[in-house]
């Protein structure tokens, strides 16, 4: 455990009785959380032993703390702290226990932070209305979650609050499910569906419809009634009520699937914000159905059976429209008019409109001006015919399916575009060009323009400078970079893949003196006289014959001899008189893949400020020998190899080196970008590990390998779950493996056991503890890996 770690447990009396379990779950923590998210977990534990409730309160926070930040994210561990912190006022120790024991249940059951702190805020609600009713109604969490939605579950404890407020002995048996009442109460909100159970089914749905993953999370607004929130978009996520009853004889599942699919049309198919300039509300309300009703056209032109589904509730919502507001019942039909083309409304406003909408669509569906332009028609129309209500009662249609429509209305433009993108890079909103060479002469502004630059112009042959007798590219010493490669990202939280999650861009570091890399040879000496060996134990044999098969190519002579002797004799003869001949041709290629992240600029084995920091090696010096020895003794084996390097800037940003090719000779051109590689940014493993696979897969080798040389886990400034990118990483390896290419790790990290081997596999990595050794490990493990 780290010194922080075992100050904050300085205050459990039996620390030593429950060590392995501290232990494991100071791992757990590790692995889970940020350093931030370490800091917050270790002030918990601080705070938790200032309340002197004994060593069971402190050891449970321990515990479970891990798992509910796993399913919740560990922002919402200083909330939990601070609720702890203010109940310990109100109850004992053994409650807070029961509570932080019972939380990583209503983490899982919740499934959201929100959610979560709305939990907490009612628990410190019935401590002072009913402090004896806490213990039971914890005891009893498991079958109140599985049957309650937080609102429902704020309902009934605050009812049985007031209904015992003075009745201790009632509180127990209320809280307790033990009383007629509680159960009755109990039954009366229990809802029909609930968003947790049926999350992960949802999510399957939409991902076999669009083939991309869309991102839900629960809201719960019915704390004061049964009516809960309507779906609504908002930052790119999809909100859903947390419970679904069925209505009108539609199960509850059905709903959501309808909501789903609903909200996720609109992220597919709305690629523009609604102008809602000089409208009125009820003018908006008005467009906005005819804004559904094109997303769906849009959406059942690609998969008709969203007609059945989103129709079945229309035909439903007609009789109860039937007895609302005359307006009500006019939109009511509409819509359904609007989905369904066959269906035949007597009143003309409707008919023509509707008929006139799917003419448009069928035309131009996927440009929006034509909700507005039709939705404003028929509200002048509308109004001809029926008095103008509330807006409360417009918004108050019988389809429980539609969002609220916010995502549609977004006046600034660009707010509508950049909304819900959680880091981007300033420099990933340039624009490139491929123009002309007249465009190049008569309209360029600065032919030296940095990364900073707006715009970015591409010319297909080389712009000369006249007086400078070179061209721009010369003259800057700058390579281009490549076009974006776009790969997956594995989200173990909905297990499922983010589709072109993350950009790869191919670029070319400064290049160095080749000759760093020849004086390598000379430095390490011992270490090449040992790899000389290495080489010519695995040097291919050529053409091998092996005597004493039953079958083969040629008949061994003295074989055959023996055995025509033995049948003379009357002896069983031996009948393995043939030769084999076999080709030893080492069929290899292999990509040696390194971490050029900011760590590897540290040095080793002296601290900054110790005599002798400047001229000790750095971690990225080490690598570039090592790997500058591997290359000369594979160029020497002659095997087809090339080495790479990788960083990372956000997923937007994943940049990839390429310092030798498959197709390049090992010489002063792939050495000198070898010697001017330099470290900085992050470390996004698994997309540069597909990446690497993806050069992989285009050679012709028969066994294939990536040899990863790494300092450290997987990390990234845009991603603060270090859970995620570990998922990521394992599940680009066990990608690569079902492709026929083998990934080994060989980690600097001395504390890699941790997560190493669940990335790689058991036998997929090697640990170097002492990073000095690394130039003389790295060899012996490509032996071992390929011999």
């Amino acid at each position: 455990m780290t010194p922080d770690m075992q100050d904050a447990l300085s205050c459990l009396k039996s620390g030593a009785e429950h060590a392995q379990a501290l232990e494991a779950s100071h791992h757990e923590a590790a692995r889970l959380l940020s350093p931030r998210g370490l800091e917050h977990y270790v002030t918990g534990i601080r705070a938790m032993c200032t309340l002197n409730k004994g060593d069971d309160l402190v050891m449970t926070y321990v515990q479970e703390m891990p798992g509910v930040a796993r399913e919740l994210g560990e922002d919402i561990i200083p909330d939990i702290v601070g609720a702890l912190m203010k109940l310990a006022s109100h109850t004992s120790g053994t409650v807070l226990t029961l509570l932080l024991g019972s939380l990583g249940l209503a983490a899982t059951r919740l499934g959201d932070a929100e959610l979560m702190r709305g939990y907490l805020g009612l628990l410190h609600q019935l401590a002072g209305k009913a402090p004896r009713g806490l213990r039971p109604m914890l005891e009893h969490s498991d079958e109140l979650f599985a049957k309650l939605t937080l609102g429902g579950l704020r309902r009934w404890a605050l009812w049985g609050a007031q209904a015992h407020a003075r009745d201790l002995d009632g509180q127990l048996a209320y809280f307790g499910l033990a009383s007629e009442a509680s159960r009755a109460v109990l039954q009366q909100e229990r809802r029909g569906t609930l968003f947790v159970d049926n999350q992960r089914r949802l999510n399957f749905y939409l991902r076999a419809l669009w083939a991309r993953a869309f991102f839900m999370r629960p809201t719960s607004g019915d704390y004061e009634s049964r009516e809960g929130l309507r779906p609504f978009i908002e930052e790119f996520q999809i909100h859903l009520p947390d419970a679904f009853d069925d209505w009108q004889g539609i199960p509850g599942v059905d709903l959501y699937r309808a909501a789903a699919a609903h909200c996720a049309a609109h992220l597919v198919y709305t690629t523009a914000p609604l102008d809602g300039t000089g409208l009125s509300p009820a003018q908006r309300f008005v467009v906005t159905l005819f804004e559904d009703a094109r997303v769906e056209a849009l959406a059942v032109a690609e998969f008709p059976g969203l007609r059945k589904l989103w129709g079945a509730i229309h035909a439903h919502a007609l009789p109860l429209a039937a007895n609302a507001h005359p307006m009500q019942s006019l939109l009511t039909r509409l819509a359904r008019a609007l989905l369904d083309p066959e269906y035949q409304d007597p009143e003309p406003a409707i008919a023509e409109s509707a008929a006139r909408f799917h003419e448009h669509c069928a035309n131009r569906g996927t440009d929006n001006a034509i909700s507005r332009e039709a939705g404003l028609a028929f509200h002048d129309r509308a109004l001809e015919l029926v008095a103008l209500p509330s807006l409360r009662v417009l918004e108050d249609m019988p389809l429980p399916y539609r969002d609220d429509n916010r995502y549609c209305w977004a006046f600034d433009e660009n707010l509508f575009i950049t909304q819900g993108l959680d880091y981007l890079p300033e420099r990933a909103r340039q624009v490139r060009r491929q123009v002309s060479v007249m465009e190049m002469v008569n309209e360029l502004d600065c032919e030296l323009a940095g990364d900073d630059a707006q715009e970015v112009w591409n010319l297909a042959t080389p712009f000369w400078l006249d007086q400078e007798d070179c061209t721009i590219n010369e003259l800057e010493g700058r390579e281009p970079i490549s076009e974006p490669f776009h790969y997956p990202e594995w989200d173990y939280h909905v297990q499922l893949y983010r589709p072109d999650w993350t950009s790869v861009i191919e670029r070319r570091q400064e290049r160095g003196d080749p000759a760093l890399m020849d004086e390598i040879l000379t430095r390490h000496r011992p270490i090449a006289s040992r790899i000389r060996h290495l080489i010519d134990a695995l040097q291919p044999q050529g053409v091998v014959r092996r005597r004493g098969y039953e079958e083969g190519e040629e008949l061994d002579l003295e074989a055959a001899v023996r055995a025509m002797v033995d049948i003379r004799r009357g002896v069983m003869p031996d009948p393995r008189i043939n030769i084999r001949i076999t080709r030893h041709v080492r069929d290899l290629a292999i990509v040696v893949l390194m971490d050029l992240s900011e760590s590897t600029n540290e040095k080793v084995g002296v601290n900054e400020g110790e005599p002798g920091y400047d001229a000790a090696p750095s971690i990225l010096d080490l690598t570039r020998e090592a790997t500058g020895l591997l290359a000369w003794a594979i160029d020497a084996i002659g095997d087809a190899f090339a080495v790479h390097g990788f960083a990372s800037d956000g997923r937007h940003d994943v940049r990839y080196y390429r310092f030798k090719d498959f197709d390049q000779d090992y010489g002063d051109a792939a050495k000198s970008r070898m010697a001017g590689m330099r470290g900085g940014l992050s470390t996004r493993m698994g997309a540069a590990l597909r990446h690497a696979g993806h050069h992989l897969e285009q050679q012709p080798a028969q066994k294939r390998l990536v040899l990863l040389i790494t300092d450290g886990e997987p990390a990234d400034i845009d991603e603060r779950d270090p859970q995620y990118l570990r998922h990521d990483a394992k599940k680009a390896v066990e990608d690569l493996r079902t492709r026929g290419i083998h990934t080994h790790c060989l980690t600097l990290d001395p504390e890699a056991d941790r997560y190493v081997a669940r990335i790689f596999g058991e036998n997929g990595y090697s640990i170097v503890d002492q990073v000095e050794r690394l130039p003389e490990r790295l060899p012996g493990v490509f032996g071992v890996l390929t011999g």
